[in-house]
């Protein structure tokens, strides 16, 4: 018998796109795509339970060692942080990190401290740290774009896949941060007790992305 594991898993996109990824790989998904209102979900044929969590509780569970193995976004790993392991960038949910600010600013001149809004303080924190900048940042929950409409902040920290938000709100990319996808990360004492399975699950994960 395999040994179990679980496996947490974000919801929405990346659940789909992971189904998608479990189905190439042989596994019987008829769970997963007929799951209804429930949580946990059991591919019984290998012994998986695949728990389906927001993003930061993904994180948590695989921290605290309830899930073995989590599927999570770079952004979510970037602006949180924590101790696991990252083990296989699984390349699906492409998109990246920006400053963007409004079109035809140059948003470096002048020597005020400039004021960022952003769902992700800590990764704007850490870039214009890298840059040696003073910068104020506002956490903003819901559409970010809004806060250089109002004059709340000179530019955004956001995600950014197409570019279409921005344009159609007369906003523009200013600077690219860094790449996000999605990531196969993994509790630190299931990477050892658990090491072979684990291994078994990454390799036929990579082999039919």
């Amino acid at each position: 018998m395999k040994k179990k594991v679980l496996i947490a898993l974000t919801k929405g996109r990346l659940e789909k796109d992971t189904t998608v990824l479990f189905k190439k790989m042989g596994f019987d998904i008829s769970q997963l795509e007929n799951k209804g209102r429930k949580l946990i979900l059991s591919i019984p044929s290998q012994n998986i339970d695949v728990v389906l969590a927001k993003a930061a509780d993904v994180i948590t569970y695989v921290e605290h060692g309830v899930c073995d193995m989590g599927i999570v976004g770079k952004d979510t790993i970037s602006e949180m942080g924590g101790s696991f392991f990252e083990i296989s960038d699984l390349g699906f949910g492409r998109c990246h990190f920006a400053l963007a600010g409004k079109k035809g600013i140059d948003f470096y001149k002048g020597y005020g401290v400039k004021t960022i809004a952003t769902k992700y303080p800590n990764v704007a924190r850490s870039f214009f740290q890298s840059k040696k900048m003073d910068v104020e940042i506002i956490k903003i929950e819901g559409s970010v774009e809004l806060a250089p409409l109002l004059s709340l902040s000179q530019g955004i920290v956001d995600i950014v896949e197409t570019g279409t938000t921005l344009n159609e709100n007369g906003l523009e990319v200013k600077e690219f941060i860094s790449d996000i996808s999605a990531r196969l990360i993994v509790n630190t004492a299931s990477m050892k007790l658990k090491q072979e399975r684990i291994s078994e699950i990454k390799q036929l994960m990579e082999a039919n992305l």
